[in-house]
C-alpha cells in the first residue's frame, strides 16, 4: 500500500471518530436523490424499469385509494401482490449518483397482509457503472406488520464511478398482501447501523495461485453481520476469516483457490443485517502480465548461523543457457521484461556475513508467463483464385513475434447476402502452417466479405474486411411452380419466372417442345422437337400452329455466359376443336319430301383434335315471329331435347336422331319423320302445316371437353293446300279407345232394353210380337246413325289439329286402298263379338282394330 492509500483510511477514521460533525448538524443533512413521494416518483426523477413484469403504484394522501383502512396514511409507493403471479417483479430505479464523500441512504418499508401471510420479498440492488444487476445486497421477506420500519444502505462507491440503487418487489407464492416503500433519503453523513467499507483494491496473481481479497469496514457490532464476497456475474463467495481491528473497525478475508483466467472478474464486499446493508466498490482480480512474474520468496523461516544479509533471485529460461540474478529486499518480488508464453526456472539465493556465506540455490520454481495479445493481424489478404463457388486466400507466414504466443488460431470469417435477403455468416479455422486456405460452398456471382482473425488465449486481432465477388456459374432451374400454360385449340401461351438462383446475368431462355400424345389418331406425335430462343428479359412465349387435342412437352432452361442450367419440364394439352362439316352452302341436301317426311343426304365430318363421338339431327320448328338464324353464325344445340320434352317444355327444337360415328362412314340418306327411334330419340312424322329447319350436328367429346359443329342442311316449308286430315297418332289412339268404350256402353244398354221388352211382350200374340220386333229394329237403326254422327264429329276435330297424325299412319299403313273408294266402317262390340257396319268414305284397312 502506498503512502496516499495508507493516509486516506487514517484520515477517514479520524473523521468518523471525531465528535464534531463535518458539515454542521448531522440531523436533516441529506443530498439530492431522496423522495417523499408526495408528488409521485416522477418529481424525484425516479423511473419504472422498462424490462420488469409490472410497476409500482403511487398512493397519494390527497386522493382516495382502494387499500384497507389499516394501511398507513400518506403518500408512498406500493405493490399489491394479489394482482400478480408468483415470481413476477417490479423495479423502481433511483437516479444515478456520483458521490465524493461518505453518505448514507435511509428508507422506510413494510410488508403487510391481512391474514399475516407472506406478501413477497423486497430486494435492494446496486448497479455500478451501468453494469449488470448482480445479486441483491439486502432483502427482507415475509410479514413485517402494518407499521413502517427503517433500513440503511452504506454504499462505498465514489466518483468518478457511478451507481444506481434499485428497489425490487418480488411476488411470493401466497400472492396476498402489500409491499411498500416511503421516505427515501440520501444523507450526507455515515450510516449509524450499517458499516461502511474502505476502498477495495485490485488483486494480481499468477495463474494457478491463490488470490485473497481483504475487506476493511467501520461500524458498531459489524463483526456479527452477515458477510460475503459478491462477484459481478452473480456468484457469492463466503468469508474465510474475520478479525477485529478495534471496536469500530474489522477486516474480512476472502480466498480464491488456484485461480484461472475464467476467475478474472469484478468483486465487491457486502455486509447485511436486519437494520441495513453495506457494499464496497468493485475491485478486479487480475492475472499477472505476459512479461512479468510475481515471486514469493518464503525465506523468512530460514534457521542457520547468523543473520541473512542478502536475498537474491536467480532465473533463466528452461530452454536457454543464460542466467540473471536480482537482489531482493521484500517478501515478494516482480520479475520484469520476460518473454510471453515462455517457461522459466526460478531459484532463491541466501547470503550470510563472511566469505563463503552464500548458500546453494534453493529448489527451482518452474513457471510460465502467459501469452500476450497478438501484435497485429496478417497483412492484407491476397486473393489467389476466384471461382464460382470458392475463393483461395494467401497470407504471410505467422511467427512468434506476431502471435506473441506459441498457441494461436487463424480463422477466416465470411458473410454475404444472397437471393431474397438471405444471408449467411461463418468462420473457418485454418491450418496456421499452411500458406493458403480455400473457402468453399459459396454462392456464385455474390459479394463475399472476408476477414482474417488471429487469436490466442489473451486476445485477438482482426484484419480489415475484403469484399470479393465470386465468378458466374450456370443458372439454376426455372421454378416449377412458376411455369403456367394457357391452352387454346391451335396455340399455347407459356409464361415463367427467372430462376431463384440466376448465378449471374441471364443472357437468354431456350424452350424446346414436342408432341408426346394426341386424342386424334391422325396427328403424328413422333416428330423431332422444336426449339425457340427468347431474350434475357422474356417471361412468356406463344407457341402457334399446334394440333388440337395434343399434349406437348416443354423444356425451358436459362443461360449465363457460363452456359445453360438444368431444364424444367411441363406438359400442356391443347383444346380440341369442333369437327369440320362439309360445306352445305348453296347446296340443298334434300333428296325427297312428302307431307310428313323429308329425306336429306348426310355427309361425314372431319375430326379435329378428337374423334367424332356422335352425329345428331336436330329439327327446329319455324315460327313467323322468330328470326331465322344463319347457318354460319348460329350456335349449335348443346342440350339434347326429345320430341316429348319439346312438347311439354315448349322448346323450339328437338333431337330427331343420334347416330354413332360408325353409321356414317360415307354419305348416306336419312329420312326425317320416319317414325323410328335412334339412340333413344324418336323421329316422329312432321306436321304438314308446319315449316321446319333441319340441322346436322357432329360432336367430339374427350375427358371433360366437348366441341360441336352444326350446319343447316334443309328447310321444309309448310303445305299451302288443305291437306287430308292426319290425326296425331298419340291423340288418335286415345280417341279410338274412348269411341269404343262409348259404343260398347250403348250396345249393352240396347241389349238390356230388348231383354226387358221381350219379357214384357212374351205373353202377347205373335203378330204383336212381330210388330214389336219391327219397332226394335227401327230403334237400333237410329242408334247406329247416332253413333256415325258422333264418329264424324270426332274426325272433324282431328282435321282441325295441325299436329294430328292418323292412327293408320302411326303404324305405317297407306291412308287409302286402291280401287275401293267406299269401304264400310266396322265397330267392334266387345260383349257380343259382332260388328255393325255403315257405308262411309273413311279410310279402312284390315290391319286397323
Amino acid at each position: 500500500m502506498d503512502t496516499a492509500t495508507a493516509v486516506l483510511p487514517a484520515f477517514l477514521a479520524l473523521l468518523l471518530l471525531s465528535p464534531w460533525p463535518l458539515l454542521g448538524s448531522a440531523q436533516g443533512q441529506f443530498s439530492a436523490g431522496g423522495c417523499t413521494f408526495d408528488d409521485g416518483p416522477g418529481a424525484c426523477d425516479y423511473h419504472q424499469d422498462l424490462y420488469d413484469d409490472f410497476e409500482w403504484v403511487h398512493v397519494s394522501a390527497q386522493e382516495p385509494h382502494y387499500l384497507p383502512p389499516e394501511m398507513p396514511q400518506g403518500s408512498y409507493m406500493i405493490v399489491d401482490s394479489s394482482d400478480h403471479d408468483p415470481g413476477e417483479k417490479a423495479r423502481l430505479q433511483l437516479p444515478t449518483m456520483k458521490e465524493n464523500d461518505t453518505h448514507c441512504i435511509d428508507f422506510s418499508y413494510l410488508l403487510y397482509s391481512q391474514k399475516g401471510l407472506n406478501p413477497g420479498t423486497l430486494n435492494i440492488l446496486v448497479r455500478v457503472n451501468k453494469g449488470p444487476l448482480a445479486n441483491p445486497i439486502w432483502n427482507v421477506t415475509g410479514f413485517t406488520g402494518r407499521d413502517w420500519l427503517r433500513a440503511e444502505l452504506a454504499v462505498s462507491t465514489f466518483w468518478p464511478n457511478e451507481y444506481q440503487v434499485i428497489f425490487e418487489a418480488e411476488v411470493s407464492g401466497g400472492r396476498s398482501g402489500y409491499i411498500a416503500i416511503d421516505d427515501i433519503q440520501v444523507l450526507s453523513y455515515p450510516c449509524d447501523k450499517s458499516p461502511h467499507f474502505l476502498r477495495l483494491g485490485d488483486v494480481e496473481v499468477n495463474a494457478g495461485q491463490n488470490a485473497t481479497f481483504q475487506c476493511i469496514a467501520t461500524g458498531r457490532d459489524a463483526v456479527h453481520n452477515k458477510l460475503w464476497l459478491q462477484r459481478r456475474n452473480g456468484e457469492d463467495i463466503p468469508v474465510a476469516q474475520t478479525k477485529n481491528i478495534n471496536h469500530r473497525r474489522f477486516a474480512a478475508s476472502f480466498r480464491l483457490q488456484e485461480v484461472t483466467k475464467t476467475d478474472q472478474d469484478l468483486y465487491r464486499c457486502v455486509t447485511q443485517s436486519e437494520r441495513g446493508s453495506g457494499v464496497s466498490n468493485f475491485a478486479q482480480l487480475l492475472g499477472v502480465g505476459p512479461t512479468y512474474l510475481l515471486i514469493q520468496l518464503n525465506a523468512n523461516s530460514i534457521i542457520g548461523d547468523g543473520p541473512i544479509i542478502l536475498k537474491e533471485v536467480e532465473y533463466r529460461m528452461t530452454s536457454g543457457s543464460w542466467t540473471e540474478t536480482h537482489a531482493v529486499n521484500a517478501p515478494t518480488y516482480k520479475l520484469w521484461h520476460l518473454d510471453p508464453d515462455t517457461e522459466y526456472e526460478i531459484r532463491v539465493l541466501l547470503t550470510r556475513p563472511g566469505e563463503g556465506g552464500t548458500g546453494l540455490p534453493g529448489p527451482p520454481l518452474i513457471t510460465r508467463t502467459k501469452c500476450a495479445e497478438p501484435m497485429r493481424t496478417p497483412k492484407t489478404l491476397k486473393i489467389a483464385e476466384i471461382q464460382a463457388r470458392r475463393i483461395a486466400v494467401d497470407w504471410e507466414s505467422l511467427g512468434y513475434n506476431i502471435t506473441r504466443c506459441h498457441t494461436f488460431n487463424v480463422t477466416i470469417c465470411y458473410h454475404y447476402f444472397h437471393g431474397h435477403n438471405e444471408s449467411k455468416a461463418d468462420c473457418l479455422d485454418m491450418d496456421p502452417k499452411a500458406p493458403q486456405h480455400v473457402v468453399n460452398h459459396l454462392p456464385p456471382y455474390t459479394n463475399v466479405s472476408l476477414k482474417m482473425i488471429l487469436t490466442n488465449p489473451e486476445g485477438r486481432k482482426e484484419s480489415e474486411e475484403t469484399i470479393i465477388q465470386t465468378d458466374e456459374d450456370v443458372p439454376g432451374p426455372v421454378p416449377v411452380n412458376s411455369l403456367q400454360g394457357t391452352s387454346f385449340e391451335n396455340k399455347i401461351f407459356l409464361n415463367w419466372k427467372e430462376p431463384l438462383d440466376p448465378n449471374g446475368i441471364i443472357t437468354q431462355y431456350e424452350v424446346s417442345y414436342s408432341s408426346i400424345r394426341s386424342f386424334d389418331p391422325a396427328v403424328p406425335v413422333a416428330g423431332p422437337p422444336q426449339t425457340v430462343s427468347n431474350l434475357w428479359n422474356s417471361t412468356h412465349h406463344v407457341f402457334m400452329h399446334l394440333h388440337p387435342g395434343t399434349t406437348y412437352q416443354f423444356f425451358i432452361r436459362a443461360s449465363t455466359v457460363k452456359g445453360f442450367g438444368p431444364a424444367t419440364a411441363i406438359n400442356v394439352t391443347t383444346n380440341i376443336s369442333a369437327p369440320t362439316l362439309p360445306d352445305y352452302e348453296g347446296v340443298d341436301a334434300s333428296l325427297n319430301e312428302t307431307a310428313t317426311t323429308i329425306t336429306v343426304l348426310l355427309r361425314p365430318a372431319q375430326a379435329k383434335g378428337a374423334p367424332i363421338s356422335a352425329y345428331q339431327i336436330v329439327v327446329e320448328e319455324l315460327h313467323s315471329h322468330r328470326t331465322k338464324r344463319e347457318a354460319g353464325a348460329m350456335e349449335c344445340y348443346q342440350v339434347p331435347v326429345t320430341y316429348q320434352n319439346s312438347l311439354s317444355g315448349g322448346a323450339p327444337y328437338y333431337f330427331a336422331a343420334e347416330l354413332p360415328p360408325g353409321n356414317l362412314p360415307e354419305p348416306a340418306p336419312f329420312t326425317v319423320g320416319d317414325n323410328r327411334t335412334y339412340q333413344g330419340f324418336w323421329n316422329p312424322p312432321l306436321a304438314p302445316r308446319k315449316g321446319y329447319n333441319i340441322y346436322f350436328q357432329a360432336m367430339s367429346s374427350v375427358e371433360k371437353e366437348t366441341k360441336t359443329q352444326c350446319v343447316r342442311i334443309a328447310t321444309k316449308a309448310a303445305a299451302t293446300e288443305e291437306p287430308e286430315v292426319i290425326p296425331d297418332p298419340a291423340k288418335q289412339t286415345d280417341r279410338v279407345v274412348k269411341i269404343a268404350g262409348i259404343s260398347a256402353g250403348i250396345l249393352v244398354f240396347i241389349l238390356l232394353l230388348l231383354v226387358v221388352i221381350l219379357i214384357v211382350k212374351k205373353s202377347k200374340l205373335a203378330k204383336k210380337r212381330k210388330d214389336a220386333m219391327g219397332n226394335t229394329r227401327q230403334e237400333m237403326t237410329h242408334m247406329v246413325n247416332a253413333m256415325d254422327r258422333s264418329y264424324a264429329d270426332q274426325s272433324t276435330l282431328h282435321a282441325e289439329d295441325p299436329l294430328s297424325i292418323t292412327f293408320m299412319d302411326q303404324h305405317n299403313f297407306s291412308p287409302r286402298l286402291p280401287n275401293d273408294p267406299l269401304v264400310p266402317t266396322a265397330v267392334l262390340v266387345p260383349i257380343t263379338g259382332k260388328c255393325i257396319a255403315k257405308n262411309s268414305r273413311k279410310p279402312f284397312h284390315q290391319g286397323n282394330t
